[in-house]
């Protein structure tokens, strides 16, 4: 069974999109993307640097508009995904890519609500210094009860050996001086707060407001929430679920345990692939996995689609 999934914010890197605007269609849908989101996403993803792309109100959008793009240069025809993928998730804003893929919201909608997410959040980070840091190594029955005790929020817990912790830039400077046990290394991340956690309460109550006007549908393909890796039906709850994500820790390692499950054999990770398949290649041993870090994984991953549709 083949999982598609989508990364979050900080897989961004300057100039990802260049190659991708070869292809037909591509260009046409990042301008149409762009009208949605009130942003130039062709501009952002082939010009700008790395200090503008760090900015939270334009990476979601960016992510997002590249996961569905890249997603879709898969497949011969876009009706062909919900045949030849058995299950897809995101990790954090990578949720609403999978969404939309996975026929929940129209991908106009998605790229409108994610600009909603992306200047709440933003705005919720400016209230307070905050930020947040990965740390390689440890056991999470030691690492957390650690990081409660700093005050600081197990953000991501992704499983593999890694915790992502978020809080406050002296809660994390106390972190670097005062590491769990057995952790080897702490990681300042590219992001611009502490997302999933309290912090971000306000940029929930304006997501719900954005929320209400949508009408979701109900997921084509077997959809796998980060709240506790469970398997949504209900588009109704996916949109519930992607609202109430934004200030709560997302359980990657409980969506890597439903993929067991559900008998994962091969995982595709969309543009700007790299992070969940690097979890995955620890967390699920002889799974097959393959990230789309440009065009040139095109062919590869078309084969592996191939053999797993078999």
């Amino acid at each position: 069974m083949l999982v598609l999934v989508a990364p979050g914010q900080g897989a961004q890197t300057p100039g990802f999109l260049t190659a991708w605007l070869d292809f037909p269609g591509v260009r046409g849908a990042l301008e149409a993307w762009s009208d949605a989101a009130g942003l130039d996403l062709i501009r952002y993803g082939t010009e700008a640097d790395a200090e503008e792309i760090r900015d939270t109100a334009v990476a979601q959008p960016l992510l997002v508009a590249a996961g569905l793009a890249s997603a879709y240069m898969l497949f011969d025809d876009p009706a062909e995904l919900p045949q030849k993928v058995g299950a897809i998730a995101g990790h954090s804003v990578g949720e609403i890519t999978a969404a939309s893929l996975a026929g929940v919201l129209p991908h106009e909608e998605a790229l409108r609500l994610v600009r909603t997410r992306g200047l709440a959040m933003a705005e919720a980070a400016a209230v307070t210094e905050t930020g947040m840091a990965a740390l390689l190594g440890g056991d999470p029955e030691v690492t957390v009860p650690h990081l409660t005790k700093l005050g600081l929020t197990p953000a991501n817990i992704n499983g593999a050996g890694q915790i992502v912790a978020a809080g406050t830039k002296e809660q994390l400077a106390a972190l670097e001086a005062d590491k769990p046990e057995g952790v080897r290394k702490v990681i300042a991340l590219k992001v611009a707060g502490a997302f999933h956690t309290h912090h971000m309460a306000p940029a929930v109550d304006t997501l719900a407001k954005a929320a209400e006007a949508l009408t979701p549908g109900d997921p084509k393909v077997t959809y796998v929430s980060n709240k506790d890796g469970q398997a949504v039906a209900a588009g109704t709850e996916v949109l519930d679920r992607l609202v109430g994500q934004v200030a709560n820790p997302v359980r990657w390692d409980l969506c890597m345990e439903t993929f067991k499950e559900l008998g994962v054999t091969a995982l595709i990770e969309v543009c700007p692939g790299g992070t969940l398949t690097g979890l995955a290649k620890r967390a699920l041993p002889g799974v097959k996995t393959l990230a789309l870090k440009s065009p040139a994984d095109l062919d590869a991953a078309r084969e592996l689609i191939a053999e797993q549709s078999a």
